[in-house]
C-alpha cells in the first residue's frame, strides 16, 4: 500500500477530505500531519543509526513510520500554532524556530516526491517575480508598480488616466474593535491620492484597472489544466475583486475553454517555477485579451472541484500516486528562462 503524507493544519478546509477520499479510493494510506499541533501534541524524530535514516511521528501514543513514504502533499504550514500558551513566552521564539527547522529538515530529507517543495512555493509566491517571468514568457500583464514612494504613485496614477487599483502581495485582515476587515483589491480615488502619507511605511501594489468580460481561475495539476470563469458584473461589490462576494459566487462559476496558446504559456510558467500545482488568476477583457494577474502556488480549489469532467482532487491524487504525471524537475535548477521558451 502506498503511503501519502498530507502536510496541513487542523483547521484546513474540505480540500483535504476531497483529496484524501480520492487517494483512499485508489488504495493509498493517507497520513495527515497537522503542523499547528507540532511540537505541542505531535513528536517528530529523525534518527541516523546503523548507516540508515529513520523518520517517525508520534501522536496520541501512536507511532507512524514516515521512512517509506510514496509521496508528500505539502499544502499548509503553521508550526507551533498551539504552542504559544503552553510554554513561557521567553522560550517561545526559540522553540518555534527549532521546531520549524527540524520539521523542514525532516521533510527535505525524505527520499520521496513532494507536491510541492516548501522553497519552490516560497520562490514562486513572489508576485513581482511572477509578473516579470510571465511577461517574458509572453503573457499579457497589467501596467504595474510595487512601491512605497508617494510621488511616484501620483505619477503612476496619471499614467493610468486616473484609472488605478491597489492590492497587497499577501493575504491578511486588519482588526478594529474586534471586527475583521479583509484587505481586497480596491479602486483608487482622487481622495485616496491626497492621503498617501502612510504609504512610506508599507509598500503597495498599484495597477491600471482593466475592463473585465470575465475573470478566470486556472488550476494546474501536473499536465492537467482546469479553467473556470465568473462574471464579476453580476455584482457591483465584486467589480474589483470577486472575492468580496465569496460564498455568494460559489455556485456561479462555470467551466471555461482556455485557448491553447494561453495554456502553453501557463505551462511554461509552471515549468519555470518547477511547480506541479498552481492556482492562476486571469482577466479576459472586453476585447478578448487574456491578462495574467498572479499565481498562487498553494491556492484553493474546493468550490471548483467538480466543474470539469475530472475532479481537481482526483488529479492531485493521481500526481501523488503516479510519477509519470508529474512536471517537477523537467528543467534545470538554475531557472534559465530560455529553457521554457
Amino acid at each position: 500500500m502506498k503511503k501519502i503524507l498530507i502536510i496541513t493544519t487542523s483547521v484546513d478546509n474540505e480540500c483535504i477530505e476531497m483529496v484524501t477520499e480520492d487517494l483512499q479510493a485508489q488504495g493509498a494510506e493517507v497520513i495527515r500531519f497537522n503542523t499547528d499541533l507540532y511540537p505541542s501534541e505531535i513528536s517528530l524524530s529523525s534518527t541516523f543509526e546503523n548507516g540508515k535514516w529513520k523518520f517517525n511521528m508520534r501522536q496520541d501514543g501512536i507511532v507512524t513510520d514516515l521512512t517509506d513514504l510514496h509521496a508528500v502533499w505539502y499544502r499548509r504550514m503553521n508550526i507551533a500554532g498551539k504552542l504559544y500558551h503552553q510554554i513561557e513566552k521567553k522560550y517561545y521564539d526559540a522553540a518555534k524556530e527549532e521546531s520549524r527547522r527540524t520539521f523542514l529538515g525532516t521533510i527535505s530529507a525524505l527520499d520521496t516526491f513532494i507536491l510541492d517543495y516548501h522553497w519552490k512555493i516560497k520562490y514562486a509566491d513572489l508576485k513581482l517575480r511572477q509578473l516579470k517571468i510571465a511577461s517574458q514568457i509572453g503573457l499579457d500583464i497589467p501596467t504595474t508598480t510595487f512601491t512605497n514612494d508617494a510621488e511616484l504613485t501620483k505619477d503612476f496614477y496619471k499614467l493610468t488616466n486616473q484609472n488605478m487599483i491597489t492590492k497587497m502581495q499577501s493575504s491578511f485582515a486588519i482588526y478594529e474593535s474586534g471586527i475583521e476587515n479583509v484587505v481586497f483589491t480596491n479602486k483608487i480615488s482622487e481622495e485616496d491620492m491626497q492621503n498617501l502619507d502612510g504609504l512610506q511605511y508599507c509598500p503597495m501594489t498599484f495597477q491600471d484597472s482593466i475592463d473585465k468580460k470575465v475573470e478566470l481561475r486556472v488550476t494546474v495539476v501536473g499536465d492537467k489544466i482546469f479553467t473556470a470563469s465568473i462574471d464579476p458584473s453580476m455584482s457591483e461589490k465584486a467589480a474589483n475583486d470577486w472575492r468580496k462576494e465569496g460564498v455568494n459566487f460559489v455556485k456561479k462559476w462555470k467551466k471555461y475553454d482556455l485557448p491553447k496558446k494561453i495554456e502553453e504559456k501557463i505551462l511554461k510558467l509552471m515549468d519555470y517555477f518547477q511547480l506541479n500545482y498552481g492556482a492562476i488568476d486571469i482577466i479576459v477583457t472586453n476585447d478578448d485579451r487574456y491578462v495574467f494577474l498572479e499565481i498562487n502556488p498553494a491556492g484553493e480549489f474546493f468550490w471548483l472541484n467538480e466543474i470539469s469532467d475530472t475532479k481537481i482532487s482526483t488529479a492531485i491524487a493521481n500526481v501523488l500516486l503516479q510519477p509519470e504525471l508529474r512536471r517537477a524537475n523537467r528543467h534545470a535548477e538554475n531557472h534559465v528562462l530560455e529553457e521554457v521558451m
